[in-house]
């Protein structure tokens, strides 16, 4: 039911989610579930079964990155005087807004790719936004969004950089 809650942007669910210390696997489970989807697209796109491996391992990094600046800019950069949140807390609430990532895996169909990956990825961050501001217990969703933008630009950037730095050169 949390699952489901999570999906369709419950604050309550992520209330829930929030105050049970016993919710970390489950949180988990999304994270694995949402990561594997990202797996089965990068094969749907061409990739090899290795491929799988490399596209879940890079979501899953992507997230962990994302989640840990979270963590540092919402409780200290701009955190509010109640905010009040463990790490566990809100990797159990940001493991949940993951949810909507399992989708991702209908973006193995070449055509509906570039919409899958629109989709899901702003319903991602609508699921983050939400995730912050009931975990880090904000009194306004601008703040909550402002969170998410520069440590997704920073994820973004920082993942880029490292791209570069290894990936495969063109000559």
């Amino acid at each position: 039911m949390r699952f489901i809650g999570a999906l369709t942007l419950d604050a309550s669910a992520y209330e829930d989610v929030e105050a049970d210390r016993k919710a970390g696997m489950q949180a988990v489970l999304v994270v694995v579930a949402a990561t594997a989807a990202g797996g089965i697209a990068s094969v749907g796109l061409g990739a090899s079964p290795l491929g799988f491996v490399a596209g879940a391992v890079m979501a899953l990094g992507a997230w962990l990155m994302w989640v840990s600046m979270i963590l540092t800019v919402g409780t200290t950069t701009l955190a509010q005087p109640q905010t009040r949140s463990s790490g566990q807390e809100l990797l159990r609430t940001l493991g949940f807004a993951a949810a909507p990532g399992v989708f991702v895996a209908f973006a193995a169909m070449r055509a509906a790719a570039p919409f899958v990956f629109v989709v899901v990825s702003i319903w991602m961050i609508a699921a983050a936004v939400l995730a912050v501001r009931q975990s880090l217990d904000f009194r306004s969703t601008p703040r909550a969004i402002a969170v998410c933008a520069i440590t997704l630009a920073l994820a973004i950037g920082f993942v880029l950089l490292i791209a570069t730095l290894f990936g495969p050169t063109v000559s």
